[in-house]
């Protein structure tokens, strides 16, 4: 079996080779793989960038692709945080939306079917479809029954094809299979999972495998059974999201909550700030009471409860600087 390290460094030179060749760099994280499959399998060229970008072109057509794993609980694509100008904006006359399945009951997962609904027919169904929703995230899910009664498009399979991302894709799932062989942790190329084991490597902690669920409450342990929460970003600063006091409250769980700041080219941590729940809850609650109210006395309301807290920030509410 090959070391840690050995895996890391193939991991790099993929990512760097992919990045020289195509222009997309970061191809780990927040489920960029499935993008590189389904771009793939259906001939289109993958778009440099991730959130707030198209996925990927034809010609002159872009694509926006959403899709939901065979695993998941939520068999459905999600839209999140819409408004009327994310609305208005699918209006492009060269935009294709891809409503993609992900078999990920077996290795290495396929892309196997799919929807394809123009922008302006996805425009129309959230135009309406959105009216009646009064959650304040703004969250939609539209399922392929839907897509089929409501706008009319059906299903399509894929045809399976060696693409243009093939070779990449192999040498991805062969290393990647041998990351969660060697750390016991399944799924590290799905959301930003891989990073959290990158970040538990320096700390000699062990990333919990679970998804969901009581038993996947929280992100790694050390060996002596002390739970840990992680925050993982690009930069020195650090985003907790959907910190209602149910999530605060699980906070207190844990012996630390551990900030990471990680260099993704590279797949190095370049920044740990350790904190104990017993100082960060009370600053996180304070500052996201004090967005509510301001918001509320603007005559608006908060549809996320998300605070952002840099290094300053964590070093002045207690955190320690421990790389």
């Amino acid at each position: 079996m090959k070391s840690y390290e050995e895996i890391l460094s193939s991991l790099r030179e993929i990512q760097i080779g992919f990045e020289e060749k195509y222009g997309v760099n970061d191809i780990f994280s927040n489920s960029k793989i499935y993008e590189i499959q389904i771009a793939n399998s259906l001939g289109h060229d993958l778009i440099p960038g991730h959130s707030g970008s198209r996925d990927a072109k034809k010609g002159v057509t872009e694509f926006e692709y959403k899709h939901f794993k065979e695993t998941s609980s939520n068999h459905s694509w999600t839209f999140n945080d819409y408004s009327e100008t994310t609305i208005a904006k699918l209006k492009d006359s060269n935009l294709v939306l891809i409503f993609a399945h992900v078999n990920d009951s077996q290795k290495p997962s396929i892309f196997d079917w799919y929807y394809e609904v123009s922008g302006f027919q996805m425009h129309q169904y959230l135009k309406e479809y959105t009216k009646a929703i009064k959650n304040n995230r703004k969250m939609i899910n539209v399922s392929g029954n839907q897509i089929e009664s409501r706008i009319g498009e059906k299903l399509k399979r894929v045809s399976r094809i060696e693409g243009r991302y093939e070779e990449w894709l192999n040498q991805i799932f062969e290393v990647t299979d041998e990351l969660e062989n060697l750390t016991g942790v399944p799924g590290v190329i799905t959301s930003n999972k891989i990073w959290e084991v990158v970040v538990a490597a320096t700390l000699n902690h062990q990333v919990n495998g679970e998804q969901g669920g009581r038993a996947g409450a929280h992100d790694a342990s050390d060996e002596d059974g002390n739970w840990y929460e992680y925050k993982v970003a690009k930069g020195d600063s650090w985003n907790f999201q959907d910190i209602s006091d149910a999530v605060l409250t699980k906070y207190y769980e844990t012996a630390e909550v551990i900030c990471a700041t990680v260099d993704k080219s590279n797949f190095n941590v370049t920044r740990i700030i350790s904190i104990s729940p017993e100082k960060l809850v009370p600053v996180l609650r304070k500052l996201r009471d004090e967005k509510k109210d301001k918001l509320n006395k603007s005559g608006l309301e908060m549809r996320r409860s998300q605070i952002s807290l840099g290094k300053r920030a964590l070093i002045e509410a207690g955190g320690k600087l421990v790389v």
